[in-house]
C-alpha cells in the first residue's frame, strides 16, 4: 500500500468523514467523553491508530475485491478486527486456568484473515518507530511475526496434537508473557472488590463515586430485566449454582476509554460461587458497537447471522477464544444489543513500556504470531458455529503454500507504508482537534 496521495487538507476532510460515520451519533450524544477519547488519541501515533480502526478499514477497502492469499474461504474466516500489539493479555479461562492470549473482541467479525495480520504488522511498525528502531529492525520484527504465524498455521493444519501447540500458560510461557501471567496470578478477587465495593450491614455494596452513577428506580428495573435476558444466553455449565446470580447491587458507569467513549454501561454485583463475601463477582453490561470491519464486508449471510451487536461480539469471542469467560453473554437494553462479561480480577495487558531490547521484542512478537494463528484456527467448523463451516487453518495453510515467498514481504511492505500513513494522519488529526475543526466538539 502506498502512502495516501491526498494532500493534508484533503486527507483531513477524509478523516473527518470517516469519524462522522464511526462516531457521529455517539459524539453528538456525549461530546465530553469524546474530548477525553481524542486527547488520549492525540498522545501518540500508536494511540491514534488504536482509536481509528474505521479509518484503517476505509483505507484497506481495495482489498475487499481480492488480494494475495484471499479466496472464497480465506476471505470469510472469523477475525479479531482490531488486532494490534496492545490487544494481548491474560484471562482466567472457564477451566480455571490463567492463559495469555488475544483479548478485546469488540471489533470481531467474519472477513479476510490478512486484515488481522496487516493491522498487527502496522502496529509493530508504529511501536518500533516510537522505540527508535531502524526500518531494517522493524522489517525483521514483522518477518518474525509472519514466520511464527506461518509455522503455527502449518502445524495446526497438518494435524499436530493440541499438546504440541499448547496455549500460553504459567507452564509454557516465557519472558514478558510469563511475567504478565505471574502478575495476573498475584492479583486477587478481594483486591478488585475492595477497589469498587464496601461492606454495609453485613452485605457487600458498590461504593459511591469513583465513576459510578446511582440509578433511578426505572433505570434499575430496566437493567435488571436485561440481566434476566442475559441469564438465558449462558451455557448450561455456567448455571450450576443458581445463587451465583443473585443480584446484590447495580450502578451505572460512563465509558471514557479509547474504545468506549460515550457508551453507557452498568456494573452488577453478584453473589458468586459461595456465600463468602470475598467470592462476590462484578459483571458489566455495555452497549456493543458496530464493528468497523463490517462496513467493508458486504456478505448479507454474515450480517443476518447476528441478532444484534451484543450477540455478534459474544458469538465471535466464543469462536475465537478457546474456553472463554464463563460469565460471557449478551442481552438487550433500550432496543440495543449489549455485551455482558465479568470485570475480571485477573486481566493484565502486555506492557510494552519496558520492552526495548530488539531480541526480546522479537521473542514476544513471535509468540504473538503463534497466538494469532491459534486464534484463527479455533474459529471454524469445530467451534460450534455454522457461519464458518470449514477448517480455517487448512484453508489459510493452502493459500499461503501457493506463494510462500510472498507472504512476509506482503506484511513488511504494508507495515512500513501504513505506519508512515498513520504517523502522518496522527499529525493531521492533532491539528484538526486543537484548532477546533472536529464537528460537534
Amino acid at each position: 500500500m502506498s502512502v495516501h496521495p491526498l494532500n493534508d487538507e484533503q486527507r483531513g476532510e477524509e478523516i473527518l468523514a470517516v469519524f462522522d460515520t464511526a462516531f457521529g451519533e455517539l459524539l453528538a450524544a456525549d461530546p465530553a467523553a469524546f474530548r477525553v477519547k481524542f486527547r488520549k488519541m492525540a498522545a501518540s501515533a500508536f494511540a491514534f491508530y488504536r482509536g481509528t480502526a474505521g479509518l484503517f478499514y476505509h483505507d484497506l477497502d481495495t482489498d475487499r475485491r481480492g488480494g494475495p492469499y484471499l479466496d472464497e474461504r480465506t476471505s470469510r474466516v472469523w477475525i479479531h478486527g482490531d488486532l494490534h500489539a496492545e490487544n494481548f493479555g491474560t484471562y482466567m479461562d472457564s477451566n480455571g486456568r490463567l492463559v495469555f492470549n488475544v483479548n478485546d473482541f469488540d471489533e470481531a467479525y467474519v472477513g479476510p484473515f490478512t486484515w488481522d495480520l496487516k493491522r498487527f504488522a502496522a502496529s509493530i511498525a508504529l511501536i518500533g518507530y516510537a522505540k527508535a528502531l531502524s526500518d531494517e529492525q522493524i522489517t525483521d520484527l514483522v518477518e518474525v511475526y509472519a514466520a511464527a504465524y506461518r509455522e503455527r498455521i502449518r502445524a495446526l493444519a497438518t494435524g499436530a496434537k493440541s499438546d504440541e501447540v499448547p496455549p500460553f500458560t504459567l507452564d509454557t510461557a516465557e519472558g514478558p508473557l510469563l511475567g504478565a501471567l505471574r502478575a495476573a496470578r498475584s492479583l486477587t478477587r478481594f483486591e478488585l472488590l475492595d477497589s469498587m465495593t464496601e461492606i454495609r450491614d453485613y452485605e457487600r455494596r458498590f461504593t459511591s463515586g469513583g465513576g459510578s452513577i446511582e440509578l433511578d428506580a426505572a433505570t434499575r428495573y430496566k437493567v435488571l430485566a436485561a440481566f434476566d435476558g442475559y441469564l438465558e444466553t449462558l451455557p448450561e455449565a455456567s448455571l450450576s449454582r443458581p445463587d451465583s446470580y443473585r443480584v446484590k447491587d447495580v450502578v451505572g458507569r460512563r465509558g471514557i476509554g479509547i474504545g468506549s467513549a460515550g457508551l453507557p454501561s452498568y456494573n452488577i454485583l453478584l453473589e458468586g460461587s459461595t456465600d463468602a463475601l470475598e467470592n462476590d463477582v462484578v459483571i458489566y453490561i455495555k452497549q456493543a458497537q458496530t464493528p468497523a470491519v463490517s462496513r467493508h464486508v458486504t456478505d448479507q449471510a454474515i450480517r443476518d447471522y447476528f441478532r444484534h451487536e451484543g450477540h455478534r461480539t459474544v458469538i465471535s469471542q466464543r469462536a475465537l477464544q478457546a474456553h472463554a469467560d464463563p460469565w460471557l453473554g449478551w442481552t438487550e437494553l433500550d432496543g440495543a444489543g449489549q455485551l455482558v462479561a465479568e470485570v475480571s480480577p485477573y486481566a493484565v495487558d502486555l506492557d510494552w513500556s519496558d520492552l526495548d531490547d530488539p531480541e526480546e521484542i522479537a521473542a514476544v512478537v513471535a509468540d504473538l504470531g503463534r497466538a494469532t494463528a491459534s486464534m484463527h484456527s479455533a474459529a471454524d467448523d469445530q467451534s460450534g458455529e455454522s457461519l464458518v463451516p470449514f477448517s480455517t487453518e487448512r484453508a489459510i495453510d493452502a493459500a499461503i503454500a501457493a506463494d510462500e515467498d510472498g507472504f512476509a514481504p506482503l506484511l513488511t511492505d504494508f507495515a512500513h507504508s501504513y505506519g508512515a500513513r498513520a504517523r502522518a494522519d496522527h499529525q493531521i488529526f492533532v491539528d484538526l482537534f486543537r484548532n477546533g475543526r472536529i464537528p460537534g466538539l
